[in-house]
């Protein structure tokens, strides 16, 4: 998608590794998956404009919150982005190397 063409070149830039995230057995899991320099990772459901996630998608999503994982829906690039800056670029393990 234009979406998630847009939020991998934001990632290179940032020197973020970004994959497709696909598990065969399990439906729902979240599109992708993003490792900042120092160990934070995080997913993003990538949605197209004004579509909400799935039932499934919404109860993964929840399994993987209750568990302390940084994960989240967006449909635009500015919303990607931000979650990917606050969570992986400048996420808890890089925010505790700084100190």
């Amino acid at each position: 998608s234009t979406l998630e063409s847009a939020v991998v070149r934001y990632c290179k830039t940032w020197g973020v590794l970004t994959y497709k995230f696909v598990s065969p057995s399990n439906r729902g899991v979240p599109d992708r998956i993003f490792i900042g320099a120092h160990g934070d990772v995080a997913f993003l459901e990538l949605k197209a404009p004004g579509k909400e996630p799935t039932p499934l998608q919404l109860h993964n999503i929840e399994k993987f919150k209750v568990r302390g994982v940084a994960i989240d829906c967006a449909d635009n690039l500015a919303t990607c982005q931000n979650f990917i800056h606050t969570n992986v670029i400048n996420g808890p393990k890089a925010r505790k190397s700084e100190r």
